[in-house]
């Protein structure tokens, strides 16, 4: 049975140390992408912004991955894995640190700007760390690693946001109420002092990002590159694996699903007539739900339940979770809303060794394809944000359900569209 397979150049040490530091990168994509979450709100307060402009964050973070993809392979190839690691943790700073002149003007442009090449920086460690993933062990088995990858990127999604909501969000209900009640000077004068509350923590995240950039420099993480004697030699390159776009259609989907279940349930718990003191902590709750998906995963898969099952199963669960947040009130709709944290934590895992299995040579090209579909978080938020203003924002869940029907066919047929005879379902 042909495999997706690469070699690994240099003086290679264990697969455990290997995974240890990608494991760390994971830990990183996720403080930095769900920092988002606290942000939507925050700055919808502090740049007086509607629903669809404060969707606008996740736009600016998840676009830059569609445009970044292609430019990251391209990086790779010139500087080695390692070093576009590195290369990447420092994008990933220059567009923290542009926090600080956004913060100190409260320019929403310069917010956005910053987001945009966070994206960039994250889409570089991307691409050059899920291929690890899959690649060190048995292909059958990768859904496991994911979902080891993904603990750490969950942990540290559940902090980031409590860390900062903290900082930033802190006695925002008070600020609201006086808002109301200001001249419009008072008003600019509240604005600005919750504008640079921000500037602070992003002062430290830019400092430990670039400590990282050199530790990662200076590792002993083995270089990659994928062998050719198993290459398909059809002409069309990439585009020839249904299989595989059907793969990037699918992830690009399953990414706005997730994206909208951790970046708008603030605001939905406020909708819900919840105080921000304490709707700040519900990015949390579906985080956390997460983590259990992520430490099932890694007990089930693949010894009880294939990864093509897992994802099946979770696209249901999905279904079934936003039909009860669109069908209930109060907390037990926001429950609903962070459940789906959990019908999400295999997906990803799930959707990546399925697409790019039997690839060969065009490995590369194909973790290129699935990480420009990470730009679903870009569209889908904010044709959520959108319907919200239309509608309401309980309303706008109906948007994830058709996503969940595609991933679930993905899971049971898409996967197996264009994929040679003697490939078994793993």
């Amino acid at each position: 049975m042909p495999q997706s397979s690469v070699s690994i150049t240099g003086a290679a040490p264990a697969r455990l140390h290997p995974l240890i530091i990608i494991g760390a990168l994971f830990f990183i994509f996720g403080f930095v992408t769900w920092l988002s979450s606290v942000l939507i709100p925050y700055l919808q307060i502090a740049c007086e912004l509607t629903s669809f402009q404060s969707y606008l964050v996740a736009f600016a973070f998840y676009i830059s991955y569609f445009v970044m993809a292609t430019p990251s392979a391209w990086l790779l190839k010139i500087t080695g894995y390692k070093n576009g690691m590195s290369a990447g943790l420092l994008l990933v700073a220059a567009g923290s640190l542009l926090f600080l002149p956004a913060a100190m003007y409260r320019q929403y442009i310069v917010f956005l700007t910053g987001l945009f090449v966070q994206g960039a920086g994250l889409a570089v460690l991307q691409t050059a760390s899920n291929p690890y993933v899959t690649i060190l062990g048995p292909v059958e088995s990768a859904a496991r690693r994911m979902s080891i990858m993904g603990i750490c990127n969950g942990i540290a999604g559940i902090v980031a946001p409590l860390i900062l909501g903290a900082i930033i969000l802190n006695d925002v209900d008070t600020l609201t109420a006086d808002l109301q009640l200001m001249t419009a000077a008072q008003k600019t004068m509240a604005l600005d002092a919750l504008a640079e509350k921000v500037m602070m923590p992003y002062m430290v995240i830019t400092a430990l990002l670039v400590i990282l950039a050199v530790l990662i420099y200076r590792s002993p993480l083995p270089e990659i590159s994928p062998e050719e004697e198993d290459a398909p030699a059809e002409r069309g390159g990439v585009f020839r694996f249904p299989y595989l776009l059907l793969g990037v259609f699918t992830l690009f989907l399953y990414v706005g699903v997730e994206v909208i279940a951790g970046n708008t349930i603030i605001s939905y718990g406020a909708y819900q007539g919840i105080k921000m003191s304490t709707a700040r902590f519900f990015t949390s709750f579906t985080l956390l739900a997460m983590l259990v998906g992520y430490l099932a995963g890694i007990i089930l898969i693949p010894r009880y339940l294939s990864q093509q099952a897992a994802l099946k199963y979770s696209a249901l669960m999905g279904i079934v979770f936003a039909l009860g947040a669109i069908f209930t009130s109060g907390y037990t709709s926001v429950l609903f809303i962070a459940l789906l944290g959990l019908a999400n934590s295999l997906m990803y895992p799930a959707i990546w060794p399925l697409s790019i299995h039997g690839l060969g040579r065009f490995t590369n090209a194909g973790a290129s394809l699935l990480v420009m579909a990470i730009s679903g978080g870009a569209v889908l938020p904010l044709l959520y944000g959108r319907l919200a203003d239309r509608f309401n924002e309980q309303q706008a869940y109906w948007l994830v359900i058709p996503c969940y029907a595609v991933i679930g066919f993905f899971a049971v047929k898409g996967h197996l569209i264009g994929r040679k005879k003697d490939l078994s379902t793993f």
